[in-house]
C-alpha cells in the first residue's frame, strides 16, 4: 500500500497460466550477500541529470539517473531493464554518513520524488545532511520499465481492494471478474515482464543501486508495503545494512492474504476515532449523537445504499470509501461531508466532492457494467499502479486457487468484522495467476541489531499486529516503537514527538532503544515547524492524499 495514496486503488490482482514462469529460482531468498562479497562490490558510471517531467518539478536539487538490472536474476547475464533512481545529495558533506534509500509503499508506488516529499514535509535537517536521500521508482513502476494489464477507465475492476461481498453469490460474481483481470494481464504482457516482479527482486535491484552508488551498506527507510521490501533486504543482504526503518508492516516480506484479511480488524479498530470526531460535530454533519449511534448509521446506510445506490455508489463502495477516509485524521471531514450527501440522496453534492478531493470514481456496480473495459475507452490513470501491484503480490505468494474458500472465509470475517471484513477476505485475480516462481523472503533473526520497527495502534491498512509479528520475526535484531495513533505512517507522515524523535535519534546518531517503546498521543507537533513550512506541509500531504 502506497502510504497515504489508497484512493482510487485499493488491493487485487491476478493472470492465467499464460503469464508464464521463466523466473525458476527454488531455493528461499534469504542470505544472497553471500554470493557477492562485500570485496566485490564496484561502483558504475552513473550519469546523473535532471527528472523526468513532473517529478518534483519545484526541487532543481534532485537528480535522476538510471541503473541497469538483470531482468531475470538467473540469468544476470541476461536480458537487462533500468531502474530510475533519484538522489537528493546532502548539503553539508562534512557531516555526511551514507545513503538513505527510500521506498513510500503500494506495491506499484513511485518513489522518485519522495526524497523531495520528506523536505517538504519538514524532514529534520539532521537526517538529511547524515545522507544522500535516493529515491527510485521500483521495477514496473512509474519510469522504470512499467507495466501494463490495459486497464481502461471503464473496466470494472476499479479497485485493487476487492468489493465486499454481501454473500457467497457475489464471491462468485467477483470471481469472474478476477478471472478475466489475470487472462486480461497476461495477454496484455506482450514483453514478459510481470512474471519478473516480486519483492525479492526489488530488493536484489536495491542492492545492486547500492553496488551503482558504491556504497559498501545502505541505510533505509521504508511506509507501508516499503516496510516488507525493507524486511526483505535486511534479511536477504544483512550485512549490506547500515541503519533500517520499517514504519507501518503488514507483517511478513509480502503483502500476502493473511495481510489483506486484517483490512477487516484494522477497520474495526480504527472507526471508533471516526465516530468520536463525527458525533462530536453531530450538528453539522448529523451522523450520529453518539459514536454508537454512528455506527448503526453506518451500517443501515450501506444497506440502504445496496437497495438505491447514489450517484454509482452502492454499500461496497461507501465501506470502501469509509476505509480509505480512515488512512489519517486529515480525510475525517471529507469522509463526514460524503457520508451526509450520501445519506441525503444528494447525487449533485457527492458528484462535487468526488471531483474535488481524493474520493475515488464508483466502481462499476453488476449489472450497469459491460464487464471489461472497451477500447473506445481512454486508459485508466491507475493501469500502472494497478497492474504493478497485481504482479508483485501475487508473485509474492501462493493464494487460494477454489472460490469456496472464499466464500467461507467472507462468511467467517463478515461475521467477525462486520464493516469490512468481506472485502479483505473476497477473491481477487491473485487466485488466478500462475504459482510464484521462489518461496517468500524469509525474515532471518541472523544479523546485525539495526531494524527500527514503527506501527500506530489502530492503522486500519497495517494494524498494530503487523508491527508485533515483524518485531517477533526480527528478535534481537529489531525495536518495536508502538504509537497512540490511528494514521497509516508514523514518521513524517504523521507527527507523534515521541516516534519522530526516537526515529531521528536512530538516524542521526545510530541510537536504538534498549527495549521496546510505547509513545502516547500527543497534540504538539514535534516538527516545530515555522508558519511558511506548516503550509508546505499541509501542502504536500494534501497532494499525497489525492
Amino acid at each position: 500500500m502506497r502510504c497515504r495514496r489508497v484512493a482510487r486503488a485499493g488491493l487485487a490482482l491476478v493472470v492465467t497460466a499464460g503469464l508464464g514462469g521463466t523466473l525458476i529460482i527454488a531455493r528461499p531468498a534469504i542470505a544472497e550477500e553471500a554470493r557477492t562479497p562485500l570485496a566485490a562490490a564496484k561502483p558504475v558510471e552513473l550519469a546523473w541529470g535532471k527528472c523526468p517531467t513532473g517529478v518534483a518539478a519545484g526541487t532543481p536539487q534532485l537528480q535522476c539517473t538510471k541503473v541497469p538490472v538483470p531482468l531475470d536474476y538467473s540469468e544476470p547475464d541476461g536480458q537487462k531493464i533500468e531502474i530510475a533512481v533519484s538522489r537528493l545529495a546532502s548539503a553539508k558533506p562534512a557531516e555526511r554518513r551514507g545513503v538513505l534509500l527510500l521506498n513510500p509503499g503500494g506495491p506499484g508506488g513511485a518513489g522518485l520524488a519522495q526524497p523531495a516529499e520528506l523536505v517538504a514535509l519538514g524532514l529534520p535537517t539532521t537526517v538529511s545532511a547524515a545522507y544522500d536521500l535516493i529515491g527510485m521508482d521500483p521495477r514496473g513502476v512509474g519510469h522504470s520499465s512499467p507495466v501494463s494489464c490495459g486497464f481502461r477507465s471503464d473496466d470494472e475492476y476499479a479497485a485493487n481492494i476487492p468489493p465486499y461481498a454481501e454473500n457467497s453469490a457475489a464471491v462468485a460474481r467477483q470471481a469472474k471478474i478476477a478471472e478475466r483481470v489475470a487472462s486480461q494481464c497476461a495477454a496484455n504482457d506482450k514483453h514478459r515482464l510481470l512474471p519478473h516482479l516480486s519483492t525479492a527482486n526489488t530488493a536484489r535491484d536495491m542492492d545492486r543501486i547500492r553496488i551503482a552508488l558504491g556504497e559498501q551498506k545502505i541505510s533505509y527507510f521504508g511506509v507501508s508495503y516499503g516496510s516488507a521490501l525493507g524486511s526483505a533486504y535486511a534479511s536477504m543482504f544483512r550485512d549490506r545494512t547500515d541503519r533500517i526503518v520499517l514504519d507501518s508492516n503488514p507483517g511478513t516480506t509480502s503483502l500476502d492474504r493473511a495481510a489483506v484479511r486484517r483490512f477487516g480488524p484494522g477497520l474495526e479498530q480504527r472507526f471508533p476515532d471516526f465516530a468520536k470526531f463525527a458525533a462530536e460535530r453531530h450538528a453539522g454533519y448529523g451522523l450520529g449523537r453518539t459514536p454508537a449511534e454512528v455506527r448503526r448509521n453506518f451500517f443501515a446506510l450501506a444497506e440502504r445504499l445496496n437497495r438505491k445506490p447514489v450517484n454509482g455508489i452502492d454499500g461496497a463502495t461507501f465501506r470502501l470509501y469509509l476505509f480509505a477516509g480512515s488512512y489519517g485524521d486529515s480525510r475525517f471531514p471529507l469522509m463526514a461531508q460524503i457520508w451526509q450527501s450520501l445519506a441525503g440522496s444528494d447525487d449533485a453534492g457527492v458528484r462535487r466532492l468526488r471531483t474535488d478531493s481524493w474520493i475515488p470514481d464508483a466502481p462499476a456496480l453488476p449489472g450497469l457494467s459491460a464487464g471489461p473495459a472497451t477500447e473506445s475507452a481512454a486508459p485508466s490513470p491507475n493501469d500502472n499502479a494497478f497492474s504493478a501491484f497485481l504482479a508483485v503480490t501475487c508473485n509474492d505468494t501462493a493464494w487460494p486457487t477454489d472460490v469456496a474458500t472464499y466464500q467461507r472465509d467472507v462468511t467467517k470475517d463478515r461475521r467477525r468484522f462486520p464493516m469490512f471484513g468481506a472485502a479483505g477476505a473476497n477473491i481477487s485475480p491473485c487466485a488466478y495467476w500462475p504459482r510464484p516462481a521462489e518461496p517468500p523472503v524469509r525474515i532471518t533473526k541472523d544479523g546485525p541489531a539495526n531494524v527500527l520497527i514503527l506501527q500506530n495502534l489502530r492503522d486500519p491498512a497495517t494494524p498494530h499486529l503487523g508491527g508485533v509479528l515483524l518485531r517477533k520475526a526480527f528478535g534481537h535484531r529489531a525495536r518495536l516503537v508502538s504509537v497512540d495513533g490511528g494514521e497509516h505512517g508514523v514518521y513524517m507522515y504523521d507527527d507523534n514527538p515521541c516516534a519522530l524523535n526516537v526515529t531521528t535519534t536512530y538516524l542521526v546518531d545510530g541510537t536504538l532503544p534498549r527495549r521496546d517503546t510505547f509513545c502516547s498521543a500527543s497534540t504538539r507537533s514535534g516538527l516545530n515547524l515555522d508558519a511558511a513550512a506548516q503550509r508546505t506541509r499541509a501542502a504536500v500531504l494534501d497532494r499525497l492524499l489525492r
